[in-house]
């Protein structure tokens, strides 16, 4: 038995039709949207009573996946992920290549992106920066600087 593939991330958001725009912007694909509810979900996610809606997002190479999910019940819970620094336990970013960083970061800065601080170059390898996303979420984008990177 061997691991086939990374299906997805999920991401817990309060504004669903937001937080597709900007991944959009972002270059990402809308493969679809749904919403689910039932006892298959109560029995999945261990949550009774569960109703939420998702989206599912692809990079363009078709290779990495993205969910980004809703709840209508109940409402989503826990710290505003704006407030954890990049350094707080469980998951902290979401890193992406671009071909161009200053012109996505334009783009996303239109959608509401704000840096988390500076770009910044590392070796002669990246140019990269982190920006809080859609409900604080932190996007790394990272521009390689040599073929292959």
């Amino acid at each position: 038995m061997a691991l086939l593939r990374m299906d997805n991330v999920l991401v817990v958001v309060t504004d669903l039709d937001a937080a597709i725009a900007f991944f959009i912007e972002l270059g990402m694909e809308l493969e679809g949207r749904a919403e689910l509810e039932g006892e298959w979900v109560d029995r999945v996610i261990g949550i009774d009573g569960a109703h939420d809606e998702i989206a599912t997002l692809r990079t363009p190479d078709g290779n990495s996946r993205l969910e980004l999910t809703r709840f209508h019940n109940p409402a989503a819970v826990g710290p505003n992920p704006k407030d954890l620094p990049v350094n707080a336990l469980g998951y902290r970013r979401i890193m992406f290549a671009v071909d161009d960083l200053d012109e996505t970061l334009d783009r996303l800065r239109a959608q509401g992106a704000e840096l988390v601080r500076d770009v910044v170059q590392y070796e002669d390898a990246y140019r990269l920066c982190f920006v809080h996303g859609p409900d604080g979420i932190i996007i790394g984008l990272a521009e390689p600087l040599k073929e292959g990177g």
